[in-house]
C-alpha cells in the first residue's frame, strides 16, 4: 500500500482513542532519525515519548535482543529464574539512587509498574489511601489513571475509578499564584513552599498518616510540563514522609534513566525513595518496566501475589543489560548535559530576544528533558510545534498549559543537535513574526 492508502486504513481500522500527532506511517528509524513510508526523513525530538533514549535502533541493544531471541524468548517468571533477568538485576544494583533499592519485580508498561508499587505500598503498611501531585501522569490502567492528575481526557466518563487517592499541589513556580501576586520575590529560586504546606494541611484534613499508605511523586513533573522543583521541596516531602510512617515513592518512569543528567533524576536532590518506578527508557523501546524497593518490604509479599505472563520478558531484559552497558561505555550522561546546556541556551536566548520573548513565558528543565512554556491564550506551543514539523522535525507538545517537550535522543551529536536548535530557533521567530501554520490533527497531543 502506499503511504496515503496505509494511513486511510489505520485511521479506519485503530482505536480512535489514540491521540496521535501526525498520520504518517514510520518505516524505519535509525539513530536520532525516523524515516515514514514516503520516504520523508525526520529530526526526532521525541524517541517515542522519552522511550528510545539511546536512539533508534541502537547497534549494541539490537545485537543483545537478535542474540536473546535465538537463546529464549519467553522464559515465564513463575516458572523459574531466567538468565537475562538476573544479568538485568545485576546491572542495575549499581545505577540505583540508593543502596538500599536493591530488590526488583519487572513487569511491561509504565502503568503496570505504578500498579506493582501500590500493591507493594498498601501491603507493606496495610493502609489505603495515597497521594499525588496535581499535574502528575501514572498511566491509563484503571488504578492509576485515579492518580494521574494532568488532563481530565485520561478519567473523564470512565468513573468510578479506584478509591482513596488525594492530591496536593506540586511546586510549579511558573503557574503559583503567590508568586506572580505578591512582591516578595518569590520564584523557583525562592520557593514559598506552599505545596509543602498544602501537603500538611492534607495529612490533617483529608487522610490521617495512620490512613495513608505512600506520596507517589514524578521527581520531574512528566506530562504536566516537564516542571523539576525548586531546591529543598523534595527533602520536606522526605521529612514528612518519615515523621508519619509514609513511604515515598519516586515514579522515574519518564525522568530516568539518564534524561535529566543524572541516571534517576531524584539524584538531583540526594533524596531517598522507598520505591522506584522504572520504565520507557529501560530497554530502549522494548517493553520492560520496573519497580525497585529494599528488601524487607519486598519480602513481605507472600508467593503468588506478584506475577505477569510477559513480565521480565526475557529479550526486553536483555536488551536492558545493553542499555545499562552503553551508558557507561559511550559516556552517555556527559553528553546529555553538554546537549542539554546547548540547547537550553538557545531558549533562554529566545526568551530574551525582543522579537520572540514575547511568546514565551518560561524555559525549565533538566539535561535532555526540557520545555518551553508559551504565553497563554494563542497555541503558540502547536503553532511551534508544526513549523518544526515543516522543517522535518518531531517535537511534541504537554501540559494544560502551552507547552512544548524537547526529548531527543540521549546519544545525540553535537551536529545533530545544532540542527535541531537551528530549526527550533528559526520556528520559535516565525511564529513570533506572525505566521500562522497548519496545526497538527490532534493539536499535538501525542498524550503521556
Amino acid at each position: 500500500m502506499s503511504a496515503q492508502a496505509l494511513a486511510h486504513f489505520g485511521l479506519k481500522h485503530v482505536a480512535k482513542g489514540i491521540g496521535r500527532l501526525a498520520t504518517d506511517v514510520i518505516e524505519s528509524g535509525s539513530g536520532s532519525y525516523v524515516t515514514m513510508v514516503g520516504g520523508r526523513r525526520m529530526l526526532d525530538f521525541t524517541c517515542g515519548i522519552g522511550v528510545t533514549n539511546l536512539g533508534h535502533c541502537h547497534p549494541a541493544i539490537t545485537k543483545a535482543a537478535q542474540s536473546q531471541v535465538g537463546k529464549l524468548v519467553h522464559g515465564q517468571i513463575n516458572i523459574a529464574f531466567q538468565k537475562s533477568y538476573l544479568s538485568l538485576v545485576e546491572a542495575l544494583l549499581p545505577m540505583m539512587p540508593h543502596k538500599s533499592l536493591d530488590t526488583f519485580f519487572f513487569w511491561n508498561s509504565g502503568a503496570e509498574a505504578v500498579e506493582a508499587a501500590v500493591k507493594l505500598a498498601r501491603h507493606a503498611t496495610k493502609k489505603q489511601n495515597l497521594i499525588v501531585m496535581q499535574g502528575s501522569y501514572h498511566g491509563r490502567t484503571f488504578g492509576t489513571m485515579a492518580m494521574t492528575r494532568s488532563k481530565t481526557i485520561y478519567g473523564q466518563n470512565y468513573g468510578p475509578l479506584m478509591p482513596g487517592v488525594f492530591s496536593v499541589p506540586f511546586p510549579y513556580c511558573a503557574q503559583c499564584s503567590i508568586a506572580a501576586n505578591s512582591n516578595t520575590g518569590y520564584g523557583f529560586d525562592n520557593c514559598c513552599m506552599d505545596p509543602v504546606l498544602q501537603l500538611e494541611l492534607l495529612l490533617k484534613r483529608e487522610t490521617a498518616p495512620s490512613d495513608t499508605a505512600a506520596i507517589f511523586i514524578e521527581p520531574v513533573l512528566g506530562e504536566g510540563g516537564y516542571v523539576p522543583p525548586p531546591p529543598g521541596y523534595l527533602s520536606r516531602v522526605r521529612q514528612i514522609c518519615d515523621k508519619n510512617n509514609i513511604l515515598l515513592v519516586a515514579d522515574e518512569v519518564q525522568s530516568g534513566f539518564g534524561r535529566t543528567g543524572k541516571m534517576f533524576a531524584i539524584e538531583h536532590w540526594g533524596v531517598r525513595p522507598d520505591i522506584l518506578i522504572m520504565a520507557k527508557g529501560i530497554a530502549n523501546g522494548f517493553p520492560l518496566s520496573a519497580i525497585a524497593s529494599r528488601k524487607e518490604l519486598m519480602d513481605m509479599q507472600p508467593p503468588g501475589s506478584m506475577g505477569g505472563t510477559y513480565a521480565g520478558n526475557a529479550v526486553s531484559c536483555a536488551a536492558g543489560v545493553a542499555v545499562a552497558k552503553t551508558f557507561e561505555d559511550e559516556r552517555i550522561l556527559e553528553n546529555v548535559n553538554a546537549r542539554g546546556a546547548e540547547l537550553k541556551a538557545m531558549l533562554r536566548s529566545s526568551s530574551l530576544n525582543n522579537d520572540t520573548a514575547r511568546v514565551i513565558h518560561d524555559v525549565r528543565g533538566l539535561g535532555l528533558m526540557l520545555a518551553l512554556e508559551c504565553r497563554p491564550g494563542h497555541g503558540y506551543a502547536s503553532k511551534i510545534q508544526a513549523k518544526c514539523m515543516e522543517k522535518d522535525l518531531l517535537v511534541l507538545t504537554t501540559s494544560i498549559h502551552d507547552t512544548i517537550r524537547f526529548i531527543p535522543p540521549l546519544n545525540i551529536t553535537k551536529e545533530d543537535m545544532a540542527k535541531g536548535i537551528g530549526i527550533i530557533e528559526d520556528a520559535i521567530k516565525d511564529v513570533a513574526m506572525g505566521e500562522d501554520p497548519v496545526e497538527t490533527g490532534s493539536r499535538g497531543q501525542a498524550l503521556e
